[in-house]
């Protein structure tokens, strides 16, 4: 039950989140479109000035290099979910960690357990340009954030009676003393905005985490601040690759895209939200504890 006048920890950590957007990559330029717009598309120029309006106050400045937006978009999403992941042990007990990717990493996912294989998939294709060729490179991902489990000790896992020893359990990889690597929970691919193939990009990233694992499916997302709905539902649309797409402001884009009379852009937002492939970045680590 909600006590009055106490501020949930979750609403508090949203709060943070965009009000360090808005310092940073979130800015608006001198003829008032939002770093998040399509300079280009009026829709998006007049959705995305209604979010930030109801996000605060942006600082006004020359839009920044994509990348360097997408990293700071990134490390928001990272310090994100690191403050709020950590408030669940409750629901999911675990030592974990959230990685933010390095740009470029030549090993990417091969550190973790469930792709750990990739790595002698790799020096195996340095050695031999022939097979390089007829591979590629597709299978090299890195992610731009991690939600990963350490190792369990023996000592941790038969804390309260005992429940295995070196007779048993020889293989599973929670266990610290079977050798193996971090458990990758969760990949998370993060989206300033989503132009061009950038939607198609993430789907072929989360085929490449199903197709290579050795193991159970991690979970998959992507988290964005695209204004546009049609854009969204590039990504939202359909089944299979992608748990949910997130948006970094949800409530105000509903709310946005309501008060601007764009049937079109209405209805395409009704149609995720009823299909239940579009969610707020504040369900993500709710949704990570199942």
């Amino acid at each position: 039950m909600d006590e009055p006048g106490r501020i949930p920890k979750f609403a508090n950590a949203r709060a943070i989140f965009h009000a360090q957007l808005l310092r940073g990559p979130l800015t608006i330029d001198d003829k008032g479109i939002p770093a998040i717009a399509d300079g280009g598309n009026k829709t998006s120029i007049l959705i995305a000035r209604s979010i930030v309006a109801k996000l605060g106050t942006s600082v006004t400045a020359a839009r920044v290099a994509g990348q360097t937006s997408g990293n700071e978009f990134e490390s928001a999403c990272s310090e994100f979910l690191g403050a709020t992941f950590k408030e669940l042990q409750h629901l999911r007990p675990g030592k974990w960690q959230v990685v933010q990717m390095p740009q470029r990493d030549r090993v990417g996912i091969a550190r973790f357990e469930l792709y750990a294989h990739l790595s002698e998939l790799a020096r195996l294709c340095r050695e031999n340009t022939e097979l390089a060729s007829l591979i590629g490179s597709d299978y090299l991902i890195c992610p731009d954030i991690i939600l990963a489990r350490d190792l369990e000790d023996d000592a941790e896992i038969n804390a309260a009676e005992a429940l295995i020893n070196d007779s048993v359990a020889g293989r599973c990889s929670l266990r610290k003393s079977n050798g193996g690597k971090s458990l990758i929970h969760a990949s998370i691919s993060c989206k300033w905005t989503l132009r061009s193939d950038r939607a198609q990009n993430s789907r072929a990233e989360a085929l490449n985490l199903i197709r290579n694992r050795k193991g159970r499916v991690p979970h998959i997302a992507v988290v964005t601040a695209e204004p546009l709905p049609s854009r969204l539902a590039s990504l939202a649309l359909g089944t299979g690759d992608l748990d949910y797409v997130y948006h970094f402001a949800l409530p105000e884009l509903i709310q946005s895209v309501a008060e601007s009379n764009f049937g079109d852009a209405a209805e395409m937002l009704r149609i995720m939200l009823e299909g239940k492939r579009l969610r707020d970045i504040s369900d993500l680590p709710l949704d990570l504890a199942i």
